[in-house]
């Protein structure tokens, strides 16, 4: 058991070491082995000589305390103090840290000075009428929302974790989409409660001499039976692992002591060891054990045991199952793709590499409705070809939700003119967005962005240079997340520069004050903003926005877009000569010296 294990684990390392890891910070299982990450914080306390009311007095607890022994006012003088003295120190340290201005800085600000609990406190105190009895309020509601994050996360994650053990003993690919499979099925809420139910018992159980040890063993294998099926009742799977592991606890017990050796170099390496090695092992050899113990009880028919009834997950589905409940996507695997070899020279370059298609030819759209059918039914594939579990042979059905980005085919190519109304939908979307932003927050309308007419090209140059320059990570959603963040940071970042340089030091916008900012040109606050938008453009605005136009006459299309270009090219000529600058627009805060602004009167 303990060699197949360790065969299993190097298929699946990755996602068997992250759910070990998730495990422990979650407080489910392997909490010992986070011992590294405490080490530092434990040391920094001991060498602290400072009182320990000067600890505590800017920490929520100490602002709660503040709050309970005064009253609120008292709590948001304090609050307000270490929220100043917060921004009074971002101001003298290094500019990319700015506390002063932005969102970001702003939750920042609030959760490092405790603002927060004094809000949520005074919010507590209003339903209650009194500020003691808000403060009551706030902590029942604390306890009750531990309570719930037990219950439904702390209390179910290895019931979680142990199904993607299960699946993948015998299957090559186990993807993430796998902790999902409780919801899927829709039973998180009964495993939940049978968790709950083992956890009861045992602790009952932990209040005589000898039974909390004996018990441990006897419902040992809960977890694994609510993995493989969750629609057992708590009496049936703790009655089912009590059976199942009659005669085989000390059996048990000795396996477990038979890791010491790997728990040892734990404690020497303080736990990195568990994290990088050990917690995976055991539960990937522990669900061999199980795989053994389960076979023994359908063999001796135990009661309860044909209730296992996952089959799948111990031998390969024949080849008729998967094809009754595959017929779509055998269809579609098996359907010839032509697609590369229609495509050749600068046309195959530019579709491949990056998602453009000039002039669509009709065996283009047909390569299109092919490759959609591809993109939806991707993720099923694997489990016709064997290597993932086949989740459409589970004997609970699983809930197959036809997501709204698959059926759009974000993996689709793009037209000249489609990119060309996207590039201008966006730059208008993004005059909007600002000049909504900007009546909002001030009450002035203001035509924001250095052109005249109602576009902000630097929208929609972003939109089209994800389409394009990274069509090849569309099929990575948390690359292409990655990857938008530093194509929008350069382009926002060169943009700025050029503007600032060819107007003789004008800024159209300044992030100095922002938390994570550069030079105030970029900050991580626009980034992350920058970053969802982009995977909504990638996978949600462009292919809605490319589909209605599909749908347009082509020549209304064609004649759209080239006055439209053409307006945006007269106003972006004319712009070079006479910028849009004044009130609102490049009277920033903390913008440009005045030399600026006289050098651009002058010009």
């Amino acid at each position: 058991m303990k060699s197949q294990a360790k065969t299993c684990l190097k298929k699946h390392w990755f996602i068997f070491a992250a759910a070990c890891l998730i495990a422990a910070f979650l407080g489910s299982e392997f909490s010992g082995a986070l011992g590294f990450s405490t080490v530092r914080s434990l040391g920094a306390a001991g060498q602290s000589s400072a009182p320990k009311t000067q600890v505590t007095e800017n920490s929520w607890e100490g602002i709660l305390a503040t709050i309970a022994e005064n009253d609120l006012q008292a709590g948001r003088d304090a609050a307000d103090r270490a929220q100043q003295a917060a921004v009074e120190a971002a101001r003298k340290g290094d500019p990319a840290f700015g506390r002063t201005r932005g969102v970001l800085s702003e939750v920042v600000n609030q959760i490092t000075s405790g603002s927060i609990v004094v809000t949520a406190a005074a919010a507590a105190a209003s339903i209650t009428g009194s500020e003691s009895g808000g403060v009551a309020l706030l902590v029942a509601a604390f306890a009750l929302g531990l309570a719930v994050f037990w219950f439904f996360i702390q209390n179910v994650f290895p019931v979680v974790m142990r199904r993607v053990f299960l699946e993948g003993m015998l299957y090559d690919r186990v993807t993430p989409q796998r902790f999902l499979f409780l919801i899927r099925v829709r039973r998180w809420r009964r495993a939940a409660w049978t968790m709950c139910v083992r956890y009861v018992l045992y602790l009952l159980w932990c209040l005589t001499v000898v039974g909390g040890v004996v018990k441990r063993y006897s419902y040992f294998l809960v977890p694994y039976i609510v993995a493989e099926n969750p629609d057992m009742s708590a009496r049936q799977a703790i009655g089912l692992s009590r059976r199942m592991m009659r005669g085989h606890k000390w059996e048990c017990f000795v396996l477990e002591l038979s890791f010491i050796g790997w728990d040892l170099l734990g404690i020497l390496t303080l736990g990195v060891s568990d994290v990088l090695f050990t917690n995976p092992y055991k539960v990937a050899c522990f669900t061999r054990y199980y795989a053994r113990l389960r076979a023994l009880a359908i063999l001796n028919g135990l009661q309860d045991a044909k209730l296992l009834n996952d089959d799948y997950l111990y031998e390969k589905a024949p080849a008729g199952a998967i094809a009754k409940k595959y017929g779509d996507v055998i269809r579609v695997m098996n359907a010839p793709d032509g697609e590369r070899h229609s495509l050749s020279g600068w046309r195959g370059v530019l579709a491949d590499d990056f998602g453009v298609l000039l002039f669509p030819r009709e065996q283009d759209r047909v390569a299109e409705a092919r490759r959609a059918d591809r993109v939806r039914l991707f993720a099923l594939m694997d489990d016709v070809e064997g290597t993932a579990y086949p989740v459409r042979l589970y004997p609970l059905p699983e809930e197959e939700r036809q997501k709204l980005v698959e059926s759009l085919n974000y993996m689709r190519r793009y037209s000249v003119w489609s990119l060309l109304a996207i590039f201008l939908s966006l730059s208008v979307f993004g005059w909007l967005w600002e000049v909504g932003l900007h009546l909002v927050s001030t009450g002035e309308l203001v035509n924001r962005g250095v052109l005249h007419g109602p576009w902000l090209p630097i929208y929609g140059t972003g939109a089209v240079l994800m389409l394009t320059v990274l069509y090849r990570l569309r099929g990575r959603p948390g690359l292409e997340f990655l990857a938008t963040i530093l194509l929008c940071g350069t382009l926002e970042y060169v943009t700025s520069l050029v503007l600032e340089l060819a107007t003789g030091g004008t800024q159209w916008w300044d992030y100095s004050g922002y938390f994570l900012n550069l030079n105030g040109r970029i900050c991580a606050e626009g980034l992350l903003v920058f970053g969802v938008g982009g995977l909504a453009v990638v996978y949600m605005a462009a292919p809605l926005l490319d589909a209605a136009l599909a749908r347009v006459d082509r020549k209304l299309l064609v004649t759209v877009c080239t006055v439209a270009a053409a307006a945006f090219f007269c106003d972006a000529v004319w712009s070079q000569f006479e910028p849009n600058t004044g009130r609102g627009v490049t009277d920033i805060e903390g913008g440009p010296p005045a030399s600026g602004y006289v050098q651009q009167a002058e010009n």
